[in-house]
């Protein structure tokens, strides 16, 4: 179903995660309202980023990569339902847009797109874990072009 079709609810909650995902920095509250519904979330002020992001396992030669990081704070799925494929493996080659993960924060599932092309070098993060914003959850070697 496309997101024109979806429930408007539904479509403004994911408008809201994409929007969550795209700020510079931790959102601290959001609030959302369609007609007389109203869902308002509050995060408690967090610790400064340096000690939110926990440091991700080191990839040889780290230099010229790019790495898709979290947009917010939830648990990554590396696949659509457990004992599915994942959405991506190391060697794989991914375009901008394609989905690479998903993310679950209070029962929304939120799609974790790369921003870039390039090859899959390492997922950093192993699946069904929790991760925070901004921390690295995907390393790719960058195509020309």
């Amino acid at each position: 179903m496309s997101e024109a079709n979806a429930d408007p609810l539904d479509a403004a909650v994911r408008s809201l995660a994409r929007l969550i995902g795209s700020t510079p920095g931790p959102v601290r509250r959001a609030r959302l309202q369609h007609g007389d519904l109203v869902v308002e979330v509050e995060w408690p002020e967090a610790a400064p980023a340096v000690a939110m992001v926990p440091a991700a396992a080191p990839v040889e030669a780290d230099a010229g990569l790019h790495y898709v990081c979290a947009p917010m704070v939830a648990t990554l799925y590396l696949a659509p339902s457990p004992g599915a494929d994942p959405f991506v493996r190391e060697g794989d080659q991914v375009i901008p847009g394609q989905q690479v993960a998903i993310l679950e924060a209070m029962k929304m599932m939120i799609p974790v797109e790369a921003d870039r092309a390039g090859e899959v070098v390492k997922v950093l993060v192993p699946n069904a874990t929790p991760v925070e914003y901004g921390e690295r959850l995907i390393a790719l070697a960058v195509s020309e072009g």
